[in-house]
């Protein structure tokens, strides 16, 4: 049986017309793809599952019906030929959206992200982009076991090539998506799975910040806590905690994990003299240690105590009767700052 020819993209449509709404974190990246969809027909989706099923998580839920089975692809099960065939629409002018089922189900496609679509925009000398997003839900708090709970963001940061990003609300995944989209470099693209059906208000007509930029999404004088994804909200009832008490602690949603935004960091660490970083990751050579080893180089006479981590513990990720003590929240978030206070 011959396989349907990808249809040819004409030119990108016009914007739909957008407006505030209270959503899920889930049905915002919904709205997301709906719209980069709708808006540039060189957008499509490839996953397993993705479209009669709507996805594992429901996030491409009624995308198939509205748009067809070319624009929306139920792939078979194989994380390599998803990635290996984005690049290659990518390559042919498409703007391929990735969808990878669980994150541990990401590194069977690591030669192809690594090898090809983090190097190939360098190697053409920029003359050929693959604008490819690669979404992948990640984290615990699911009640499942690795391969469905892990947190591989430092491998991709680590890789020269990619961008590296992460929601923490209904905001903010809507625009990092549609921003991500419209990238012409790969973006790796994080979901926390724990946080899908975190609600929050969606303004699709008031853009988020660039999406390789933090934002301080609560101000405070006396520490900083640099945080992403799920830890954000954590990090934001440890912040109102010490507000009650008189403390004021600023929180920095990472948003973009690469390129790192040095700059807002910077000043907000200038001017509290405290550092605490949390991320579900493990602890050796995470995203913590490069903010921390960052703020060492240029900002260490104005730390008045050492920079603190706050993270999952440096084993394989356990079973779920065991997952509340493994992951890092707001309980350990406070014991950080407290520790940090008495510095």
């Amino acid at each position: 049986m011959s396989t349907p020819a990808v249809p040819t993209p004409p030119a990108q449509a016009d914007e739909p017309v957008a407006g505030p709404v209270r959503l899920p974190i889930a049905h915002a990246l919904n709205r997301g793809l709906r719209d980069a969809l709708a808006g540039d027909d060189r957008v499509m989706l490839i996953g397993e599952d993705i479209g009669r099923l709507g996805g594992v998580f429901r996030v491409t839920d009624g995308l198939q019906k509205d748009f067809g089975d070319l624009r929306v692809v139920d792939s078979p099960l194989g994380e390599a030929g998803i990635v290996g065939s984005a690049i290659g629409l990518a390559m042919a002018g498409y703007r391929p959206v990735c969808e990878i089922q669980f994150d541990g189900f990401v590194f069977p496609a690591m030669n192809q992200i690594i090898t090809q679509l983090a190097k190939y925009r360098h190697r053409s000398e920029g003359a050929v982009s693959l604008p490819v997003v690669i979404r992948i839900p990640v984290g615990g708090g699911i009640g499942a076991i690795e391969h469905h709970s892990e947190s591989p963001e430092a491998y991709f940061a680590h890789t020269a090539g990619l961008r590296v990003v992460s929601p923490s609300n209904a905001h903010e995944a809507y625009h990092l998506l549609r921003e991500s989209i419209a990238s012409d470099d790969p973006v790796i693209f994080l979901e926390p799975k724990r946080s899908y059906w975190l609600k929050g208000d969606v303004d699709t007509t008031v853009a988020a910040p660039a999406f390789d930029r933090a934002q301080v999404v609560h101000p405070g004088d006396d520490v900083t806590i640099v945080a992403y994804g799920a830890l954000v909200p954590a990090a934001l009832k440890a912040a109102q905690q010490y507000a009650e008490e008189g403390v004021g602690v600023e929180v920095i949603d990472l948003r973009s994990l690469s390129p790192i935004d040095d700059a807002t960091i910077l000043e907000s660490v200038r001017r509290t003299g405290r550092l605490v970083v949390a991320h579900e990751a493990s602890r050796t050579a995470g995203l913590g240690a490069e903010v921390a080893a960052r703020v060492q180089d240029e900002a260490f006479y104005s730390l008045e105590a050492p920079v603190l981590r706050v993270t999952g513990y440096d084993t394989p990720y356990p079973a779920s009767r065991l997952e509340e003590d493994w992951l890092p929240g707001v309980d350990r978030i406070v014991d950080a700052v407290d520790r940090s206070l008495e510095h």
